[in-house]
């Protein structure tokens, strides 16, 4: 009868008819909740909801019953007592998931630094050496994948706060590959930040500490190679970015060089990217004869690798086309714009502003309603 009558459902309905109201104590009615909220009245609230559902009860009843449904804050989970390799595996897993999800539909910087910092608690738990190292290692992964967030967010703290992290675990477990990428990555969120002195200086150092990845490291690579020789390629490709933001066109193309001796990327590897570098430094240079090739190459090397990629690269090769005056353009450059809208890379829609601009100065109103769109699109945070 309480719940029929504070829900509005006549007493029929749930076979209540017959009776006086008062035959259970009288006309009863739904009380707001007490200032404590309890198990019991949570159970009973529960209750009350599940059978308004159940009977159908008019919206306005349960959009009631739910305001009045005060769930308190859960207390913390409590961490496990002891580790095994299931913690592991299971902190490896989660980098694994983080890095799809980035490469289909951009970073998501705030998921990867909740994960990171519960996985971060798990070092402060008991185990063996062998596990606490290889769960440093793991948690130090998890970092470099939410530094790498922070960087294509465009949160430099925050890039900067993971890949310290990163750098302190993996010297911690004498680590070189970790070592080397948070020193990498760093230093191209530096660099990306205005600084490219002082990336360059984190790049050289990471450069360097490459050199301690022993020779057989499978990271960074998915199928053959070496994840050593891609770190360390991947480390001058960055370094010539860095030296282009300096104009030091010259010392940028001789790093390039130097980073395709070391690596090529198989077409399955998800990371490091030697063409698009070299495309947006042609182009820089207005060289876009030279930037075309390596700007479509760049793109064929995404394709069904990651979306994230590809986008980048897409808006590279269109803004060529376009400041070419070529035909595809305009097609090449709705297609970019629209991947980019896609995703939540700030990175991506930074590549906007030299492909609105180039649309600027072409000539008729299609160029410059796809400069509007791009700009709409590069000023917006995802």
């Amino acid at each position: 009868m309480r719940i029929a009558d504070g829900l509005g459902v006549p007493r029929g309905l749930m076979g209540l008819s017959y009776g006086e109201p008062g035959a259970y104590g009288g006309q009863v009615t739904v009380a707001n909740p007490s200032e404590g909220v309890d198990e019991d009245m949570l159970r009973r609230q529960a209750i009350e909801l599940g059978a308004g559902l159940a009977l159908g009860a008019p919206a306005a009843k349960l959009a009631q019953l739910l305001e009045r449904l005060e769930l308190p804050d859960p207390p913390p989970v409590p961490v496990p007592t002891g580790l095994s390799y299931v913690h592991v595996t299971k902190v490896q897993d989660l980098t694994r998931r983080l890095g799809e999800d980035h490469r289909a539909y951009g970073p998501d910087p705030e998921m990867c630094s909740f994960t990171a910092a519960w996985a971060t608690r798990l070092l402060d738990v008991p185990g063996t050496e062998p596990v606490k190292r290889a769960l440093k290692v793991a948690v130090a992964e998890l970092h470099l994948q939410a530094g790498w967030a922070g960087t294509d967010a465009g949160l430099y703290d925050q890039a900067l706060h993971h890949c310290g992290r990163a750098l302190k675990l993996g010297t911690e477990a004498g680590d070189a590959y970790c070592q080397a990428v948070a020193l990498n990555r760093a230093g191209l969120a530096t660099v990306e930040h205005g600084d490219p002195n002082e990336g360059l200086k984190l790049l050289q150092v990471g450069t360097v500490t490459a050199l301690n990845i022993p020779q057989d490291e499978p990271r960074a690579v998915v199928v053959g190679g070496s994840g050593k020789a891609a770190v360390q390629a991947i480390a001058l490709v960055d370094s010539a970015t860095a030296l282009a933001d300096l104009d030091e066109p010259e010392k940028a193309k001789a790093e390039l060089a130097r980073s395709r001796e070391l690596w090529q990327p198989n077409p399955t590897d998800t990371h490091g990217d030697l063409d698009r570098p070299a495309a947006v430094l042609e182009l820089e240079q207005g060289k876009l004869d030279a930037a075309e090739p390596f700007a479509a190459a760049s793109v064929r090397r995404w394709e069904g690798v990651s979306r994230n990629g590809r986008a980048a690269s897409a808006v590279v090769l269109a803004t060529v086309y376009i400041r070419a005056g070529e035909p595809r353009g305009l097609k090449l450059a709705h297609s970019a714009i629209t991947a980019a809208a896609k995703l939540t890379s700030f990175r991506v829609r930074q590549r906007l502003v030299p492909l609105y601009t180039a649309l600027d100065s072409r000539p008729g109103s299609d160029h410059r309603e796809l400069a509007r769109i791009a700009r709409q699109v590069a000023a917006m945070r995802a």
